[in-house]
């Protein structure tokens, strides 16, 4: 009988084939690209551009064209405090005042370093602060730092929870200057990519400055065709590195290889070591980089977004497969295409797809919502396509996972610790009054938001009125216009709009006017009642906890 076997190097052209019918669609001259590389055991298998680097001037992507890996910065970051670390001159358990005087101490349990790397610190984001008082208002870098001196309150106790925060990272990159002398931009090239030849890869702190080689950033504009990606404020620490698909495969193989030309390799292996919260549960997260089984093989990754570009770094360590994906403004997600990379040429070493929950064994659960009065947070559930999916703090709905009697969303999903539910307190027939969620391995009791929401006019006539926000060095106006429920809050630069939807009297979802942040998500906002008067409100993002809005009184 002939032999009907594949050969590894015809299973390997057949993957490739496939993946580049995958990256075809995007090979347009009138719309932003991507590039993609991948290696296996060092060698090169496939590096391809697509796309327009600049669509103003006509010039495509090549595969040495320079772009943004926004959040896959972050890893680059906690190597250079790692070295640092070896160096002697600062250690990861050290508070961060010790190095930033300047920051408020707001718990008696830090933040440290640590905290600040494995987003546990509870620190809000500078970038989100912004965002929050001033919309998409571009500023030059300056206000991130004391935006963040002026915090009067965390997220959460230090080492409690873990919440994804570019803040925690923009000061680290502070104290990578304050403790070597360098910029930071300097520091990484005189460490880092000097020293592992990455000519193309460096710091650019913001989307204003002309750097050659680099692809323009695009984003669809709502007039039509497409408008310019700028990122508001400042991108040091936590996104700011520009790269190629060379550049990122060189620094994946040294990642990978027991021979270390740069930093020790218990430093190398801290970027993914998993995260231990006080409650004891761990996060699949650790300085800088994810690593988690995906279809039985262990992944390490980390993912970026900004305006008008995405990039996904993923490895298989096991099978010696490196994939970095960079987009700039291709209607395309890296991360689930770096997966299907990996279902292509891992094939059958991979176990099958994971099950989801369906919907229709949770009918009960479908349409409902919850809130959490002690912290403010709001979950729900919806049926997608036939799946039992739940939206976290108003934002987009995932689908959940189900095991061990447990139904939950995990870091893969939103940039959060683990949200747990018991499945055995699910009645599939009658909607549960209360759930307990075990957020970070705490539990949080949610209540179910039963009856209909009180309309606008009625709320408004509560509400309306104006506010004041110490944390945000913004004031806020509440006011019925057209119909709908206006919060717009103004900052010293600039002022951001949001329309109002309530799920209860003192529960609301927010959504931005501006129509690229709308795409982004909702916020959650909490009103504050003394004697049934409304005193102030507590406003909300996936990643930003209870900034307060305190209401000023009229006088006469």
């Amino acid at each position: 009988m002939p032999d009907t076997t594949t050969s590894p190097a015809a299973a390997e052209a057949a993957a490739l084939a496939a993946i580049d019918a995958l990256v075809a669609p995007f090979s347009r001259s009138d719309a932003p690209g991507m590039v993609i590389g991948i290696a296996r055991n060092g060698r090169l298998l496939y590096r391809r551009a697509v796309g327009m680097a600049s669509l103003e001037m006509g010039v495509a992507n090549t595969p040495t064209t320079r772009m943004r890996i926004a959040s896959t910065s972050k890893h680059f970051t906690a190597m250079a405090i790692l070295l640092l670390a070896e160096d002697g001159l600062l250690d990861i358990d050290d508070a961060v005042q010790k190095h930033l005087p300047e920051m408020p101490q707001l718990s008696a349990n830090g933040p440290t370093l640590r905290h600040l790397l494995t987003h546990t610190s509870g620190w809000r984001g500078h970038d989100e602060l912004w965002a929050i008082a001033h919309g998409l208002t571009f500023t030059q870098p300056g206000p991130g730092l004391p935006s963040m001196v002026r915090q009067s309150e965390l997220n959460f106790e230090p080492g409690t929870q873990m919440v994804y925060s570019n803040g925690g990272y923009f000061l680290l990159a502070k104290i990578i200057e304050r403790v070597s002398g360098q910029s930071y931009n300097d520091f990484l090239k005189a460490r880092l990519f000097g020293p592992l030849g990455m000519p193309d890869t460096a710091s650019v702190a913001t989307d204003l400055d002309v750097v050659p080689g680099l692809s323009g950033l695009y984003i669809p504009s709502p007039r039509g065709g497409w408008q310019r990606g700028l990122y508001p404020c400042e991108l040091d620490g936590g996104g700011s590195l520009v790269s190629t698909v060379d550049d990122m495969l060189r620094w994946l193989a040294h990642m990978r290889s027991s021979e270390k030309i740069v930093g020790s390799p218990q430093s190398w292996a801290m970027l993914s070591e998993a995260t231990t919260l006080s409650s004891g549960s761990k996060v699949t997260y650790g300085f800088g980089l994810a690593r988690h089984p995906y279809r039985g093989v262990e992944i390490v990754h980390h993912a970026g977004a900004v305006l008008g570009a995405q990039s996904q770094m993923l490895s298989v360590p096991s099978h010696g497969l490196d994939i970095i994906v960079m987009v700039n403004g291709a209607a395309v997600a890296p991360s689930p295409l770096a997966l299907k990379v990996v279902e292509l040429l891992l094939g059958d070493a991979l176990q099958p797809p994971e099950v989801r929950p369906q919907a229709s064994a949770f009918p009960a659960l479908v349409g409902q919502t919850y809130h959490e009065p002690a912290t403010g947070s709001v979950m729900g559930f919806s049926d997608v396509s036939g799946r039992l999916c739940m939206s976290w703090q108003a934002g987009e709905a995932k689908p959940m996972h189900q095991g061990e009697g447990k139904l939950w969303l995990g870091l893969q999903d939103l940039p959060v610790n683990d949200l747990v539910l018991d499945a055995s307190d699910i009645d599939p027939q009658r909607a549960p009054d209360t759930l307990v969620l075990h957020e970070g391995g705490q539990p949080r009791r949610f209540e179910r938001l039963a009856g209909a929401a009180p309309d606008v006019a009625t709320l408004a006539e509560q509400l309306c009125g104006d506010y004041t926000s110490a944390d945000l060095d913004a004031t806020a106006q509440m006011a019925l216009v057209g119909g709908r429920l206006l919060l717009t809050v103004h900052g010293r630069h600039g002022q951001h709009a949001c329309v109002l939807t309530p799920l209860s009297a003192d529960v609301m979802t927010l959504v931005s006017t501006d129509p690229v942040l709308s795409q982004m998500g909702k916020s959650v906002l909490n009103v504050e009642r003394k004697e049934g008067r409304v005193v102030g409100l507590r406003l909300s993002t996936l990643r930003t906890r209870n900034i307060q809005l305190a209401r000023q009184e009229q006088h006469a």
